[in-house]
């Protein structure tokens, strides 16, 4: 049987007690990946000719008690910082792998971005079946795009446009079980298509 770039022991990292240990785990087992992952897709996503994107990989370092839920690798056209801008993000928590494309709260345009987004609703309802949106990056959970239809994503615009830690998240999950199936080429391909299909989105959401 073939090796998943992603194992259950990746995942697994999300069960490990307390914020040493788990990070530790983080730093051995997962942000090495990360770092792979940071550099292929950071050069894909340059490539599309838009601008230079440029890999972040979550650190944690602000964190004293409580371990980390989720870690990711983000990706955008900044060498610092990356969560003022919208951005691609890759990452895992215990029960899936995630690709997305994110305007968390402390982007300053979150009005502007709504209501470009809003004019294009039937873009972002039209996406494949398992694409899925969110408002809150923090939690685990989001809705299958095409089941919360155009009124429930107008619903996330009109708070992502008037609430100040609103977010809007849109991208794929994918089950552990199924993402430990991926060997190397099928998890980068599943990521590549990913993102083919996200940045028409990206383009609405800059403005371009």
């Amino acid at each position: 049987m073939t090796q998943g770039y992603w194992t259950n022991d990746d995942f697994n990292v999300f069960s490990i007690e307390g914020l040493e240990h788990r990070m530790n785990g983080l730093q051995t087992k997962i942000q090495p990946k990360f770092e792979v992952v940071g550099e292929q897709i950071s050069t894909y996503l340059s490539s599309r000719g838009t601008s230079e994107f440029f890999p972040h990989v979550a650190k944690h370092a602000r964190r004293t008690v409580n371990p980390p839920n989720d870690s990711w690798v983000a990706f955008a056209p900044a060498k610092r910082g990356y969560k003022a801008l919208p951005h691609f993000q890759i990452g895992l928590w215990g029960t899936h792998l995630f690709i997305i494309l994110a305007v968390i709260y402390e982007n300053p345009d979150k009005k502007g971005i709504a209501e470009r987004l809003s004019h294009n609703v039937n873009q972002l309802i039209s996406l494949p079946e398992d694409f899925v949106v969110s408002g809150d990056h923090m939690k685990p959970d989001a809705y299958n795009v095409r089941e919360i239809g155009a009124d429930g994503v107008e619903s996330l615009l009109k708070r992502l446009e008037s609430v100040k830690k609103a977010e809007f998240i849109i991208g794929r999950h994918l089950s552990r079980d199924k993402a430990t199936e991926l060997a190397e080429k099928e998890f980068f391909d599943f990521a590549e298509n990913t993102i083919d299909q996200l940045f028409p989105i990206y383009d609405i959401i800059i403005g371009k």
